[in-house]
């Protein structure tokens, strides 16, 4: 019973990671781009959301206004930055967001100092449903859950019905072509870069809900949400629930046999993959290393 206490935790844990990358996931969908700011933008959403609710707004008031706000970041960030780098090919926007990673790292730290904060949520962060004198399952974590369910449900029926989600997958598909036929590549890539965002920010709220942050922790929920999205396919929105799944899995499971082992569990189920698929794509003769992330060669 113990170690399907584990599995739950895990596949809730997963359900916080999806949401995580799922903002990553869109970006390369839609765009072609890895964006290594991801994890700080998470942060920058964290503590915008803090910074309304310590100013004595509530929560439900902060994250309002805090997704708004983090979706006109993302506009401002690809007219601004994002844009410029897609005409210079692959490797541009990987530098640039990089660069960009950097410089939000730093002005966090200017403005917020080396403190470590968390949301204060009251009793959401410790109640919960005992269902057996081994199995806890706590409310934030299946909150959590269920908003990563809806956020991507509700992506992936935008994507296919709603007429802006079918010029983003025309567009990404082949930016070109899909001009051709009357698609504002330049609005669907602001859009694309608007939710994607959004989402970043919404998780970050999260994470401040659920743990720690600090101004440098976004490489540590770049790596998470990098994983998850490479264990379930670049690109691929319900691909990134199963991969957020697997490494939460991964990790509280592994934390049974040893704490220390609990991060490192994740990182091997996400190298163990990677090698897995080296391995078929050169079975196949295909690009190892693009087969490797999830995408055709």
């Amino acid at each position: 019973m113990i170690w399907l206490n584990q599995i739950i935790q895990g596949v809730l844990l997963g359900g916080y990671y999806a949401l995580l990358a799922t903002g990553l996931s869109l970006m390369f969908g839609v765009m072609r781009i890895i964006n290594l700011a991801h994890g700080d933008l998470a942060v920058v959403g964290a503590f915008l959301i803090w910074w309304l609710h310590d100013r004595g707004h509530s929560i439900a008031v902060s994250l309002a206004v805090g997704l708004v706000a983090m979706a006109l970041l993302g506009v401002v960030l690809q007219r601004a930055v994002l844009e410029r780098s897609l005409r210079a090919g692959v490797l541009v926007p990987l530098l640039t967001t990089f660069g960009l990673a950097i410089v939000i790292e730093n002005l966090l730290f200017q403005k917020f100092g080396a403190d470590i904060r968390s949301l204060d949520i009251g009793n959401l962060a410790f109640d919960g449903w005992k269902i057996t004198n081994e199995i806890y399952v706590g409310r934030l974590p299946v909150l959590i859950f269920v908003v990563a369910l809806a956020m991507l449900g509700g992506l992936q029926l935008f994507l296919s019905r709603a007429p802006l989600g079918r010029a983003m997958r025309a567009t990404a598909q082949d930016p070109d072509t899909a001009e051709l036929v009357g698609v504002n590549a330049r609005g669907v890539y602001l859009a694309a870069a608007a939710i994607a965002v959004a989402t970043a920010g919404l998780a970050g709220a999260f994470l401040g809900m659920r743990a720690t942050f600090d101004a440098y922790a976004g490489p540590t929920q770049l790596i998470f949400a990098f994983e998850a999205v490479v264990i379930g396919g670049l690109g691929s929105l319900w691909g990134t629930l199963f991969g957020g799944i697997a490494i939460g899995v991964a990790q509280t499971v592994g934390a049974q046999f040893d704490p220390q082992w609990s991060i490192l569990t994740g990182h091997l189920v996400f190298l163990a993959v990677m090698t897995l698929r080296l391995i078929k794509a050169a079975a196949e003769g295909r690009g190892g290393f693009m087969a490797a992330l999830g995408m055709e060669a």
